[in-house]
C-alpha cells in the first residue's frame, strides 16, 4: 500500500533532515493519497501512502506508540487479521478500523523478533524499538513487497525502491559484477541466486522469508520461515480432501478481496486463474459486488503458427468461465501497437534493473494500466498455482508408480488417462519409463536436448567464478537445474528463496506506478502449506492430472475448462510478430551492441554475432521461440540498462 523509507544512524549522530527529504522526493513520481514522516534524533521514517484497504484510509503511517516507545512504517496487507486479533486479545471495538501497520506493531510487542512467523499476507515493514535501540523489519515469506537497504559502520538506510537510496550523498552508484554474472549465467527469468544482492554493489535487499535487526554495530539477517514438505495430511476420503482444500482456498481468496475500491483479476483460459475467479466471484456476490476480469488476446492481424494443442487466443475458454461463473465484467485486451521492444526504456526506469521476461512485458504492464482506469484496488492472480493448487503431473506420477513397481495401479491409471486424452493405454509406457529412469535417455537419446544459448563472456564467468557459485544450488553449465525431477524442483522452489525475487520485484513496482496491488491466493502461506501436505495420489487420479483442483471446482467452473487436458494457453506467442515492424531499428541497435567493448566484457561477442547474423536475414512470427532471437532481446535490454543506469 505504500513506499516506505528510513535512515538510522549507528554512530549516535542525528539524522540530517535533508537526507530524509531526499529519500521522500524519490517517491514523487508515484501517485499517493498521503505522505507522512517521523523523525527522532538518529532515526527518520517515511511513508508515501497509497490507500488500498478500508483500514488504510487516513492511516497514520509511520505510526508512533508513545506509551510503548515503538514506531513503524509499513508496506503491508495482512490476511490473517482475525487470527491475530484472537492471539493478541484486541478489543472487538478496535478490530474493524485497526490498520495493518498497528496490528504488526502489536504482534512485535508480543513476539518480538519472532513476530513475522505469525503474519500471513504481503508485507515489508520496519519498526524502531526505542527502548532496545533496535531497528527491526521483515519481508513476507515470498517477498511480495521489495525492501532495499544500504549499510555502513555509521549508517543504515532502507527503501522500497533503489533509486532514492542513490540520492543519498554517501551511497555510490557502482555495478555489482557478481549479481550481473549470475543474471547472465542463469537461463531462466531468475536474476540471481544471492537473494540479498542487487545490481548495485552498495545496495542489498532483505531476502524473502527473512527479517533484519539493526542494533549497535550489528546488522543481522535471519530466516524466519522455511517451507519444506509438510507433515502429510491423512483424511479418510477424496471428498474430505476436497472440502479441506475448498475451506483453506476460500479463506485465502476472501482475505484478498479487502479493498474499498473495485476488485479485478487476471483471467486466462486455464485452471489457476479460473479457480481464483470462481472463488472470488462467489465471495463478492454476497456483497453484491462485481468482479472485473482482464484477459490478454493477440492482435487481429496475428496468424496463429503454434501447434494445435497450444492456444495464443484463449477466448473460447475464458468466455466459458465468465458465463458459467457469473457476476463478472470481462475485458479482452489486445494492446494494439504495444510491443516488447518499444517498452524497454520505460520498463528499465520502472524496474531499476534489467529483466528477462520481455515476451510478456507489454501486456503485464497493460493489464495494470487498464485496471487503474477501472478503479481497481486489488488485482487477483493465480501465478503460483502450478506449484500449489494445480500441482500434479500425470507422467511424473506414473513414473513414480513404475519405480515403486505398483503395476496394477499404474495400468489402471494409464487406462483412465488414455480414455481421457486418447490413444492406447500402454502407448505412453516407454515415455513413462524415460521419465522414471533418466539413464535410458542417455543410452538411447530420443532427440537433441534443448539448451538455452550461454551468453556470458567466458573470461567474465571465470573471473567471477559464477558457475561454481551456481553449482552450490544445483545449477549446471546450462544455466539451470541439472535434475529434471519435478518433485525435487518443487522442493527447491520453496526451499531456495531466490526464486521469488524477479517476479515480485515486477509486481511491487507495477503496483506503485498504478496504485493498485496484485494479490495471489495461490501463493497464500496457508494454501502453500496445505498443498505441500497433501498426498501425491490426490493430485493425479483416475486419469486426471491436477486432480485435486479439478475435483474442487466441480460446478464452480465449466467442465470445458475444468476437465481440459488437450489445450494449453500460450501467452506472449505474438511478441516477435509485434516487434517485426521495428526490425530494422532493432537490428541496427544490435550492430552497435556487437561492436561495443564496454558491454562485450560481460557478453560473449561470438554468440551475439552468430545470432545477429540470423536476425539480419529478417524475422517471422514463428521465430518467437528461436533462442537466438531471445538472447538478442535479453542482450539489448542489458545494453540499454548499462548505458543509462549502471
Amino acid at each position: 500500500m505504500s513506499t516506505i523509507a528510513g535512515i538510522f544512524h549507528l554512530n549516535q549522530e542525528p539524522v540530517n533532515a535533508e537526507h530524509g527529504h531526499q529519500l521522500m522526493r524519490g517517491f514523487e513520481k508515484y501517485p499517493s493519497d498521503d505522505v507522512q514522516t517521523l523523525q527522532q534524533e538518529k532515526v527518520f521514517l517515511g511513508c508515501h501512502a497509497q490507500w488500498i484497504t478500508p483500514e488504510s484510509v487516513g492511516e497514520r503511517n509511520p505510526y508512533y506508540d508513545s506509551q510503548r516507545q515503538l514506531a513503524i512504517t509499513a508496506d503491508a496487507i495482512i490476511d490473517n487479521r482475525d487470527e491475530l486479533f484472537q492471539f493478541l486479545q484486541v478489543e472487538h471495538s478496535r478490530r474493524k478500523e485497526m490498520p495493518d501497520s498497528e496490528l504488526i506493531l502489536l504482534a512485535y510487542l508480543k513476539w518480538g523478533v519472532d513476530s513475522p512467523k505469525y503474519l500471513v499476507g504481503d508485507f515489508a515493514f520496519m519498526i524502531w524499538d526505542e527502548r532496545n535501540q533496535r531497528l527491526f523489519g521483515a519481508r513476507d515469506f515470498s517477498g511480495s513487497r521489495t525492501l532495499y537497504f544500504f549499510r555502513s559502520r555509521e549508517r543504515f538506510a532502507f527503501c522500497t525502491i533503489i533509486e532514492p537510496l542513490l540520492l543519498l550523498p554517501y551511497v555510490k552508484r557502482e555495478l555489482n559484477e557478481q549479481w550481473l554474472a549470475e543474471y547472465l549465467a542463469i537461463s531462466s527469468v531468475v536474476d540471481a541466486v544471492d537473494a540479498s544482492s542487487t545490481p548495485n554493489k552498495h545496495i542489498e535487499q532483505i531476502p524473502p522469508s527473512h527479517s533484519i535487526s539493526v542494533a549497535g554495530d550489528q546488522i543481522t539477517l535471519t530466516r524466519y520461515c522455511t517451507l519444506t514438505s509438510e507433515k502429510q495430511l491423512k483424511l479418510s476420503s477424496n471428498e474430505e480432501y476436497v472440502e479441506a482444500f475448498q475451506e483453506v482456498f476460500q479463506k485465502a481468496v476472501t482475505a484478498r478481496l479487502r479493498t474499498y475500491r473495485n476488485v479485478g483479476a487476471h483471467l486466462s483460459g486455464g485452471l489457476d486463474s479460473g479457480s481464483v475467479v470462481s472463488f472470488a466471484a462467489k465471495a463478492l456476490s454476497e456483497g453484491n459486488k462485481q468482479l472485473h476480469t482482464f484477459s490478454y488476446i493477440p492482435p487481429d492481424d496475428f496468424k496463429d503458427y503454434t501447434p494445435r494443442h497450444l492456444m495464443p487466443d484463449e477466448r473460447p475458454f475464458i468466455q466459458s468461465t465468465v458465463q458459467h461463473v457469473g457476476g463478472i465484467r470481462d475485458h479482452y485486451l489486445a494492446f494494439e501497437g504495444s510491443n516488447s521492444y518499444s517498452e524497454i526504456d520505460d520498463y528499465l526506469e520502472m524496474m531499476e534493473m534489467p529483466y528477462k521476461y520481455f515476451e510478456n512485458s507489454f501486456w503485464l504492464k497493460g493489464m495494470f494500466e487498464k485496471a487503474q482506469t477501472e478503479g481497481i484496488g486489488v488485482l487477483l492472480s493465480g501465478a503460483r498455482g502450478n506449484l500449489s493448487i494445480s500441482w500434479g503431473s500425470a507422467l511424473e506420477h506414473y513414473a513414480l508408480l513404475l519405480k515403486k513397481m505398483k503395476w496394477i495401479h499404474l495400468v489402471q491409471e494409464l487406462h483412465h488417462y488414455s480414455n481421457t486424452v486418447g490413444g492406447p493405454r500402454l502407448r505412453r509406457l516407454p515415455l513413462v519409463a524415460r521419465v522414471a529412469f533418466p539413464f535410458i535417455d542417455r543410452l538411447f537419446p530420443s532427440g537433441k536436448p534443448y539448451t538455452f544459448p550461454r551468453i556470458i563472456n567466458e573470461e567474465f564467468a571465470q573471473r567471477t567464478n559464477v558457475f561454481k557459485r551456481l553449482s552450490e544450488y544445483g545449477i549446471d553449465h546450462t544455466g539451470w537445474f541439472s535434475t529434471s525431477n519435478i518433485y525435487e524442483l518443487r522442493r527447491r522452489h520453496f526451499a531456495d528463496v531466490y526464486h521469488w525475487n524477479a517476479t515480485n520485484t515486477l509486481t511491487t513496482k507495477l503496483s506503485l506506478r498504478y496504485a493498485l496491488w496484485q494479490r495471489d491466493p495461490t501463493n497464500d502461506l496457508r494454501v502453500i502449506r496445505f498443498c505441500l501436505s497433501v498426498p501425491e495420489e490426490q493430485y493425479v487420479q483416475n486419469g486426471l492430472d491436477r486432480a485435486l483442483i479439478r475435483r474442487s471446482t466441480e460446478k464452480l467452473l465449466p467442465d470445458k475448462v475444468r476437465l481440459n487436458q488437450h489445450y494449453r494457453g500460450v501467452q506472449g506467442a505474438d511478441w516477435l510478430h509485434r516487434v517485426i515492424p521495428y526490425w530494422d531499428t532493432f537490428v541496427d541497435e544490435l550492430r552497435k551492441l556487437s561492436a561495443d567493448q564496454t558491454i562485450l566484457k560481460f557478453l560473449d561477442g561470438k554468440v551475439i554475432q552468430a545470432a545477429l547474423s540470423k536476425a539480419e536475414g529478417g524475422a517471422r512470427p514463428e521465430d518467437a521461440t528461436d533462442p537466438d532471437y531471445k538472447i538478442l532481446m535479453r542482450s539489448l535490454i542489458l545494453y540499454r540498462y548499462m548505458k543509462k543506469f549502471a
